[in-house]
């Protein structure tokens, strides 16, 4: 039978041939959808005054907690999937290669432990309870919103006419706490911004967040290995027999929240719309449950993204298993300097 043109052949020595479909589909319509966002935004004005209109009248999106359970929602569909396809494709499975399994033969390799959903209810609650209790206590601040709009948000009595915010800063550098009140116990709504943003401003800051937080996580990862009580937090996170996607939420608390502060910082200090940040959070748990899923899939984002730039799973693998090198949770070029950075020091000490 004659090959299909949108797919190749791969073989390796650990088994047969396998069927891999091609990387060009995805790409030219990533490629696309980026390049006409950026250069085309009157395309998609419509359709994101639309969504914008919907999603700011919701009481739902207005909701404090809403970014937070956006992201559980998020992460009980994502990492189910992986965990599904893990199980299922062996073939894909980086660590299994080059063991003793060669891929032929009907037995398949032994899955690691891996906890069923209805064990890890625990494990949300820790996640969310430190989330939800930030979320309910300290009013939100976004970029193009009043500072009247998120006094009122936060149970603060309006300014009088002419006369300073007051102890109110709209800057998300310095943050406020809930007025408790009979009439507003918690924090349960945020203010959302009136302008519609456009479909350059929603790719460009979205871009240049994941570049932040990717520098900003590369230089902490490197604490959390280098320097000795940060080592002992994170050691759980590399101790698994082989990489799989549960591994990704295999954190501390410390962990879990540098991880989601760090994340609001690389949104806030650009000054992101709250739509960038909508959208920021599934591309973002797609990340990090990609880079853990122990899969070599076949459209991962590194074979997406042109020049190497994508790091992957089996980048992040190796650094699994030896515990250094790839720092950088989703892109290449930092550690790529600090290799470099090395190489001259070798040079320089002989």
């Amino acid at each position: 039978m004659a090959q299909r043109s949108d797919q190749v052949m791969v073989s390796s020595p650990e088994g047969p041939q396998i069927r891999v479909p091609s990387v060009w589909i995805p790409r030219i319509c990533l490629h696309s959808i980026v390049l006409t966002g950026l250069l085309l935004p009157s395309i998609y004005e419509s359709f994101l005054s639309t969504l914008w209109t919907a999603l700011s009248g919701s009481s739902l999106y207005r909701f404090s907690g809403f970014e937070t359970l956006e992201t559980v929602l998020c992460y009980i569909i994502i990492e189910p999937f992986y965990t599904y396809k893990f199980g299922r494709n062996p073939n894909l499975r980086i660590d299994v290669r080059g063991s003793k399994w060669k891929g032929s033969g009907s037995e398949r390799p032994k899955i690691p432990k891996m906890r069923r959903p209805s064990k890890r209810m625990g494990e949300m609650f820790i996640y969310i309870a430190p989330l939800l209790a930030m979320d309910l206590t300290m009013i939100k601040k976004f970029a193009g919103v009043p500072v009247a709009d998120i006094r009122r948000s936060g149970g603060y009595p309006l300014p009088l006419a002419n006369a300073s915010a007051g102890d109110i800063s709209s800057s998300f550098l310095l943050p406020t706490i809930h007025n408790f009140t009979l009439e507003s116990p918690l924090q349960l709504t945020r203010a959302l911004p009136t302008e519609v943003p456009s479909s350059r401003r929603l790719l460009l800051e979205l871009i240049i967040s994941f570049f932040i937080y990717d520098a900003l996580f590369f230089f902490i990862h490197i604490a959390f290995h280098r320097i000795k009580f940060l080592a002992k937090i994170h050691m759980p996170h590399h101790t698994h027999t082989e990489m799989h996607p549960q591994v990704t939420n295999k954190l501390s608390v410390a962990e879990r929240l540098s991880l989601v502060l760090l994340a609001n910082f690389a949104l806030n200090i650009i000054g992101s719309h709250v739509l960038t940040r909508s959208a920021f959070v599934p591309v973002f748990v797609y990340l990090l449950v990609e880079v853990h899923s122990g899969l070599d899939s076949e459209w991962s984002y590194d074979k997406l993204i042109p020049f190497g730039w994508g790091a992957g799973s089996r980048v992040h693998a190796v650094h699994h298993r030896t515990g250094d090198g790839a720092f950088a949770p989703f892109f290449t070029w930092w550690d790529r300097g600090l290799e470099w950075m090395d190489l001259r020091r070798e040079i320089k000490s002989q």
